[in-house]
């Protein structure tokens, strides 16, 4: 039995509908079973996934998030993106990207964006007399720069599964982050100028000032991570737990949004988000020995470099195949199963694992915005009520500024890797 035939049992079983994670189990059961590797070693390759000290950051980051979503932190942040830059040509265009992200340094999940801050973004664009299109769009795109700037799930898995600094992983978000805003700000501005939308007054500097005081403590949360990080406090892992602990502070003493009772709920329901991703970490990771068995990294790599050795060649070959593969599978679940095999390669090309991590992060996060699975597409026809189909074909155009930034940093690494050498000394 081989790759092929693995890979086969792979996609029919999620085509007919099988969860994600049984169906890497029953491929890779299917495989051992026939090959006659004793079965121990599927629960030895079960359990030996998630037991990682880095995973334990996704639980925490989960449940900061949910604590955040509960005691209206999304207002806040929404009303002070808006005093900041609301009078700009597009102006809630725009508030829509500052406010995603400021909420991307609570969050690290676009899902998260798009279900907490999307309700708030879209009616507000829709009272002020902004189109659906244009509106859910920019809703939408702005969302993914969420798993980007730290503090970012994504990031955490692939540092945990390529044993790669998840703090360098972190700061070198930042930079990638701001330029997809920046990107997507401009197509923004464009697309304001072209269809005459309404422009508002500048607000005041006491509307202002009023609206950063009612916004401050959340906005502190992304400060207090990247500070404990960069001065040593903390590891990556336990900024989780403290950005955990800094959000219950904040909702049962300063908003006073949630009770001791609360607590509980959003334990369970964190929990249960959290128990599916370290589920998919577990059956990839069997997954993984089958392909690691099967040499499939040393056979792919030979595949890529009989077309190409340029390391820039090798990045946008693997680029345009994440595209594809994040067309129809969940982001989080392509990287578990593709970082074991993509690390030993660019490694061999002699490109930095964090900027690699990077570029997969962003182009796997793209995935969310392309049908049929785009689950960003799928959780803003829920909040706003308007057609997925509506929804996918006004988002497309924005997926180019963010295409242009994949491609940027592919050729300027640096914008990757110079925060993590400064405030880290990464090499």
């Amino acid at each position: 039995m081989g790759i092929f035939e693995i890979l086969l049992i792979l996609f029919f079983c999620m085509i007919i509908g099988i969860p994600i994670a049984f169906s890497l189990i029953f491929a890779s059961l299917s495989y051992m079973l026939i090959m006659g590797i004793p079965i121990f070693m599927v629960l030895q390759r079960l359990f030996a996934g998630p037991n990682s000290f880095p995973l334990l950051a996704v639980p925490f980051f989960i449940f900061a998030a949910q604590v955040m979503n509960t005691t209206g932190v999304t207002r806040r942040i929404f009303n002070f993106s808006d005093s900041l830059v609301g009078h700009i040509k597009g102006g809630l265009g725009h508030v829509n990207i500052i406010a995603s992200i400021i909420f991307s340094g609570m969050s690290g999940a676009a899902v998260a964006d798009a279900g907490g801050l999307g309700a708030i973004e879209v009616k507000a664009m829709r009272d002020a007399g902004y189109d659906d299109d244009f509106s859910l769009a920019i809703t939408a795109s702005s969302s993914i720069i969420g798993p980007i700037i730290p503090p970012s799930v994504p990031a955490v898995i692939y540092g945990a599964m390529a044993g790669v600094s998840i703090g360098g992983l972190f700061i070198g978000g930042i930079l990638p982050g701001l330029l997809m805003g920046l990107s997507l700000s401009i197509l923004v501005f464009i697309y304001a100028s072209r269809r005459k939308y309404p422009t508002k007054k500048r607000a005041s500097i006491k509307a202002m000032f009023l609206s950063a005081v009612h916004a401050f403590f959340p906005m502190l949360t992304p400060l207090i991570i990247i500070g404990g990080i960069w001065t040593g406090w903390f590891t990556p892992t336990e900024s989780a737990a403290v950005a955990a602990i800094y959000a219950l502070i904040i909702g049962l003493f300063v908003y006073r949004k949630i009770n001791i009772g609360d607590i509980w709920q959003l334990l369970k329901k964190s929990a249960g988000l959290s128990s599916r991703g370290i589920f998919i970490v577990s059956a990839a990771s069997l997954f993984g020995y089958v392909l690691a068995r099967e040499q499939v990294a040393l056979k792919l790599a030979q595949l890529l470099f009989g077309i190409t050795e340029n390391p820039h060649g090798i990045l946008l070959l693997i680029i345009g195949f994440l595209l594809v593969i994040g067309t129809f599978m969940e982001p989080v679940s392509a990287m578990i199963i593709l970082i074991p095999v993509f690390n030993p390669i660019i490694r061999m090309c002699g490109i930095h694992p964090i900027h690699f991590g990077i570029i997969m992060i962003i182009t796997m996060m793209i995935g969310l915005l392309t049908p049929p699975v785009g689950q960003v597409l799928y959780i803003l026809s829920v909040v706003t009520g308007a057609p997925f189909e509506m929804i996918a074909k006004s988002v497309a155009i924005f997926i180019i500024p963010l295409l242009v930034i994949v491609l940027l940093i592919v050729f300027i690494p640096e914008i990757v890797l110079f925060l993590p050498r400064i405030m880290l000394g990464l090499h």
